[in-house]
């Protein structure tokens, strides 16, 4: 384990991944809104996080620094294809819903940004005195 990343900065990062995998999937759903047979792209990261934790909480009464770690680390997002058809063409996009997501993550990404900037601070300040 490094020294300077804490767990709380290393999950932010891991925020961060996710933030742009699932930006990623909405600007592909946007593109293709007129394609015929395109399955709207889905991606989760909380539900494998959440077993990440559950896993390394099983049989213990608290986390430790390093379980923490490893919970953080093995999470990992999903980017499913959806069932949901929307039109005629069999086209699975809703732009209006995908807009508002990508609107949404877009404030998720810039609030994780500020807190990582945050935490930098705090460190740059320490270390310079």
């Amino acid at each position: 384990m490094d020294v300077i990343t804490n767990n709380s900065l290393r999950m932010m990062e891991r925020s961060i991944e996710f933030l742009w995998v699932k930006q990623n999937a909405l600007l592909d759903n946007i593109s293709n809104v007129e394609t015929p047979n395109y399955k709207t792209k889905l991606v989760t990261f909380e539900e494998s996080f959440q077993q990440q934790l559950e896993a390394a909480d099983y049989g213990k009464n608290k986390l430790t620094k390093q379980t923490m770690r490893d919970a953080i680390e093995g999470a990992g997002w999903n980017v499913v294809e959806t069932e949901e058809i929307t039109r005629r063409d069999d086209n699975g996009v809703n732009l209006t819903e995908q807009m508002t997501e990508l609107v949404r993550n877009s404030y998720q990404m810039q609030y994780v940004y500020q807190s990582i900037n945050s935490d930098l601070s705090v460190l740059r300040t320490a270390i310079g005195g």
